[in-house]
Formats: C-alpha cells, structure tokens, sequence
C-alpha cells in the first residue's frame, strides 16, 4: 500500500513539473463497499484514460471518468456520491442529478455499496509569453508572475538579462506551437525584430496574441505579414495596440493595462464555459 501511494505521487509530482493535465480522483468515504477504502487515489487524463491508482473497479468508474472530463473542461472540482439504486430511490434523488453541490451516480455493482469521490482538477498555470526585451516586455514579466502567470521570454540573447527571474527563456523566437493550458502572447519588440515576432506569434495556438505598438504601426505590419503569406484569420487573432484603454503612459502602467485585458479575456471565457455547460 506504501508503494502504490509513493508510485501514485511521484506520477502526480511528475505531471504537475511536465505542465500537464489531469485529474485526481481520491475515495473519502466508503458505506458497505468493500472493493473501495477512503483514501484510494487515481489519476485521470484528459482522454478519460485512468493512467495510475485505483479506486474500485467499475462500480463508479462511468461516473468517476464522466465527472473527470467535466472537471478538467471548467477547472471546478466535484464531489461525486455514488450509492446503490433504492437508496438514491428511497431519498427520491434521481441518478446524475446535483445537490447541494453533490453529484449523485448509481452505483452498477451488486455490492450494494456506497462510496463519495472527490474529483480535482490539476491544470498547468496560464502562461505569458512575452515577445521582445523593451521596458513593457519587462514590466508584464514581472507584474504576469506577481499575479500567478508562468511567464516565458522570447528574445535574442542580449535582451534577455533585462528580466528578472522567470519560468522559461527562449533565445530568438521559436515559440513551441501547442502547449497545455491557457496561453497569452505579447510581442513588445520596440521595433527590434517586429515583423519577425508577430510571425511566430501568429503562427502558434494562443487564446490571446497582442502587439504593443501604435495602430498604424500595427496596420503596416499587418499588411507585411499578410505579403509574407500569414493566413488573413491569423492576422484577424492579433489585438492592437494591446491592453485596455485605460490612458496608460509609462511601460509600468502599460504592462497593468495589457495583463487587466488579458485577466478580463480569461475570466470571462471560464465564465461563458461554464454557463454553457
């Protein structure tokens, strides 16, 4: 049992340090199940496979991997009681109905057990990646890490000790096209490398692509990058200039508007998700 719960563990520590998805599904309680005990664990991945653990055989596992999927999609734990037909009958709670909270399941096994899931979501932390070494691109590294962004840089290597501490540096910008989890791309390349960081900006899976920049320096580059073959819908993703309009002047107050816009983007989605669900 000590091994199966060290294995267990380590698999949880190594996807969390990997950035990847995943849910973690612990027994708290048991009633007259004897396959289950509280305190069982297993790890779920995004394509419902159980990748690690246990949790009692496949009395609950349609409800366990059904409620694994809806957590990963809106970031929201859920508590799951999965319990014996006439025991939800006697309690007049339809199966998969939710109270106070609780989702209830039949249980499918003969073993007339009841059991309570708690169902977690683990999701790597949104990710700023900032394009350039201007004093904007510094200011939203440090601001986007205080606030609970990892934060990677983008940016030839004599701009890189501009920065202070940050979670991933990437010499020039060679931008890994998909990656887990939310991500936020600024391009703040002060006129150094412009056209070259808007093209890899533009070419990766993004919730938000912005350019710090005036509008008709925008519109210029747009229409170079649309000569040098960038897809229209691509050029219609990019935000410019970047950030609310909240008359922001120095790169400090600049960097608050952009990380405001791109909060107000994030929050809002989970929010339109999660009425939608």
């Amino acid at each position: 049992m000590g091994d199966h719960a060290t294995d267990i563990l380590d698999t949880i520590s190594t996807r969390k340090a990997q950035g990847e998805p995943f849910a973690l599904a612990t027994v708290v309680r048991t009633v007259a199940a004897t396959a289950a005990k509280a305190g069982a664990k297993a790890v779920i991945l995004p394509d419902g496979t159980m990748s690690e653990g246990w949790i009692g055989g496949g009395c609950a596992r349609a409800a366990v991997l059904k409620a694994a999927r809806e957590a990963l999609a809106d970031g929201k734990p859920r508590l799951l009681s999965v319990q014996p037909p006439d025991a939800l009958q006697d309690q007049g709670i339809p199966a998969d109905e939710e109270r106070g909270g609780v989702r209830f399941a039949k249980n499918m096994c003969p073993s007339e057990g009841s059991m309570d899931i708690f169902i977690e979501p683990v999701l790597p932390r949104p990710q700023i990646v900032i394009c350039g070494g201007s004093p904007v691109a510094v200011a939203i590294a440090d601001l986007g890490r205080r606030i609970g962004f990892d934060v990677t840089v983008c940016a030839p290597a004599a701009e890189q000790a501009a920065f202070g501490e940050v979670e991933r540096r990437i010499e020039g910008y060679a931008l890994p096209v998909m990656e887990a989890g939310a991500r936020f791309v600024v391009v703040s390349t002060q006129g150094r490398g412009d056209e070259a960081a808007l093209q890899a900006a533009l070419a990766v899976d993004a919730d938000y692509v912005a350019f710090v920049g005036s509008r008709k320096k925008a519109d210029a580059l747009k229409t170079a990058l649309a000569q040098l073959g960038v897809a229209p819908e691509r050029l219609a993703m990019l935000k410019a200039p970047a950030g609310l309009d909240l008359g922001a002047i120095t790169p400090e107050e600049i960097a608050v508007s952009i990380i405001a816009e791109i909060v107000a983007g994030r929050r809002g989605r989970q929010r339109r998700e999660i009425r939608a669900t």
